[in-house]
């Protein structure tokens, strides 16, 4: 292998480039981010040829001092932290002080720029060599870099490049990202000297939202839900967009923490879990949310292209963001949005029965758990006609309503008609409400079920010959330290050897589950997350599918009054926009939709 020598300093940087600059994109995050730094209220990207040719970025920051430029481009410069205290509290988006070097040794870089009450500005050219030439020039307060013919001296690095129209597109991936993580800054794109968009800072609420609107699409902007939750030193903030705003792809998810735009799997669990139970199958869900978080509880130093950070307390951060958006989508209601600080959903007129219960039913009902039949198996049509006793007195009154001046008028309106015996017509205030009544009555009987199973405790099912399941030693550590926290929930384990558990107590409602399979699942969440929600996912299913069996089903005749149970039902519960498998249970048809359809008004 030969002797060991120092490497030339050449060298050393375009191995560095290797992890910072892989595409020009790159190029374009450590730019922008260190013009971000430096205070800009304004910046200028211009590309060309999706940023092989040339990617310059101009901003009215602070500038760079004249004796500081060829430190600038120097590896391991940086003005940003100079002690290690520093470097555990970093507010910066940059701070590696390598990003410049990096740049410059795999491409043709100029800096010039400009600082308050100087005489007059410098422009520095720096060679692959690493030779710097300083000459004066004219440039307002500020800097314009400029990063042509990326890898032109490394032509293996140049080939794997993507065509033109590939390149951009990440490129201008960067700037959305940045824009959205900086409301206080302006940005103007230009691809082959075309204008793209042009972004005015923000100065107010109604800036920021038509700044997301711009980037993320107006859609996204208006099945979204404003989110505000503060907890334990977290803040978060932001839009989440509704269940029914799914995703084919993740591709409309920006997470932000301090500012600086994150890819993290705990992030993306928590999500998951929030949107568990009102997201269709294998869709994603659209946000983009901000974390404040204290900088000393945040590692951002743990990926050289800072995409990732190390949460001190990630069991924390996870709980916290599962809480705040899972409360906040369980105030979204058919017909309405309810504020993320809202309460739970408003309790049933006194007297009335849960959906889905009968009142024989509940009163056969064992202490602290279910029956099969108390759970919805086995429903018949009288049993569901019951559901809506209680509820004769919402019929829709016999005296013609006018919709565009009463106020009393609920969000779904009253019931018209029924539709070949699957939907509810219905008229409110702004036109044609159309319902599917087995998903609204479903997710209504589903809701009731987890609020009652909630009320009590978890009944668990004793297995008479204990469960032997081979593991490895680190997951047999993790039973001997989380046995006390998964005993509450019904599943009693129990360590037996260096790498085998006992499995003594399983839930009722999973004991015809892969017991095997549960546990490896909800010990390799507790070893990535810290907690697992495996269990209550499982029971979860199984609850939907009783809800599914004890909700009324399609081709049943439903009186008014019914019908209008069924709607107010939907209006106080939780998650009733979707169906408990992410399919919507409501739609709306405005009337100026429907003068449009009937071409009224041309």
């Amino acid at each position: 292998m030969g002797r060991i020598h120092h490497l030339s300093s050449t060298l050393a940087n375009q191995i560095a480039a290797g992890e910072v600059v892989e595409r020009p994109a790159s190029v374009v995050k450590e730019l922008l981010e260190n013009s971000l730094d430096a205070g800009a209220t304004r910046l200028e990207i211009d590309l060309e040829a999706g940023g092989t040719r040339l990617v310059r970025v101009r901003d009215d920051g602070e500038g760079i001092d004249a004796a500081d430029l060829p430190l600038a481009v120097a590896r391991h410069a940086t003005s940003k932290i100079g002690t290690l205290d520093d470097l555990e509290q970093v507010r910066s988006l940059g701070f590696r002080g390598e990003a410049l070097a990096s740049i410059a040794s795999v491409s043709r870089l100029s800096l010039t720029s400009g600082t308050e009450g100087a005489a007059h500005a410098n422009r520095l050219e720096l060679d692959v060599t690493g030779e710097v030439r300083l000459t004066p020039a004219a440039h307002p307060r500020g800097t314009t870099i400029e990063v042509r013919e990326l890898f032109f001296n490394t032509p293996a690095r140049r080939k794997f490049l993507r065509a033109e129209r590939t390149e951009y597109g990440h490129c201008e991936e960067v700037v959305r990202r940045l824009a959205l993580a900086r409301f206080e800054s302006g940005f103007q794109l230009r691809h082959n000297q075309k204008p793209v968009f042009s972004l005015r800072p923000c100065t107010g609420e109604t800036d920021r939202e038509q700044r997301v609107a711009t980037l993320c699409g107006a859609p996204f902007l208006e099945q979204s839900l404003a989110i505000e939750f503060e907890a334990s030193s977290l803040l978060l903030r932001g839009w989440v967009a509704q269940p029914a705003f799914s995703r084919s792809q993740a591709d409309l998810q920006y997470f932000f923490v301090n500012g600086r735009v994150v890819r993290d799997r705990l992030v993306t669990h928590a999500v998951r879990q929030a949107y568990r139970d009102v997201m269709y199958h294998d869709r994603h869900p659209a946000y983009v949310l901000y974390l404040d978080i204290d900088p000393t509880l945040v590692d951002v130093n743990v990926h050289p292209t800072k995409h990732e950070v190390r949460f001190r307390d990630s069991r924390l951060v996870h709980d916290f963001l599962f809480q705040a958006l899972h409360r906040t989508l369980a105030q979204t209601r058919a017909g309405a949005v309810a504020p993320p600080q809202a309460g739970l959903a408003a309790p049933l007129p006194a007297g009335s029965t849960p959906a889905g219960f009968s009142a024989a039913n509940q009163a056969a009902t064992p202490a602290g758990g279910f029956s099969q039949q108390a759970l919805g198996w086995g429903r018949d049509e009288r049993a569901i006609a019951d559901t809506f006793a209680a509820y004769r007195e919402l019929s829709r009154p016999a005296a013609a309503i006018d919709f565009r001046t009463e106020d009393d008028v609920p969000p779904l309106g009253f019931a018209i008609a029924q539709l070949k015996g699957i939907y509810i017509l219905a008229e409110n205030r702004d036109g044609l409400v159309l319902v599917d009544m087995h998903a609204a009555h479903e997710r209504i009987t589903y809701e009731r079920m987890k609020t009652a199973r909630d009320a009590g405790e978890v009944l668990a099912q004793p297995l008479l010959v204990p469960s032997r399941i081979d593991v490895s030693r680190r997951e047999a550590d993790c039973v001997e330290e989380h046995a006390a926290a998964l005993a509450p929930l019904g599943l009693v384990l129990e360590r037996s050897g260096e790498e085998s558990v006992l499995v003594r107590e399983v839930p009722v409602l999973l004991a015809d589950a892969d017991l095997g399979a549960l546990v490896r699942d909800v010990l390799a969440d507790l070893l990535e997350f810290g907690r697992s929600a495996r269990l209550e996912a499982r029971a979860d299913e199984i609850l939907a599918g009783m809800a599914c069996h004890a909700s009324v089903r399609a081709n049943r005749t439903l009186s008014i009054p019914e019908m209008n149970a069924l709607l107010r039902d939907m209006e106080r519960t939780e998650r009733s926009g979707q169906c408990n498998h992410g399919r919507p249970t409501w739609a709306l048809q405005t009337l100026a939709e429907l003068d449009r359809l009937f071409l009224r008004g041309r």
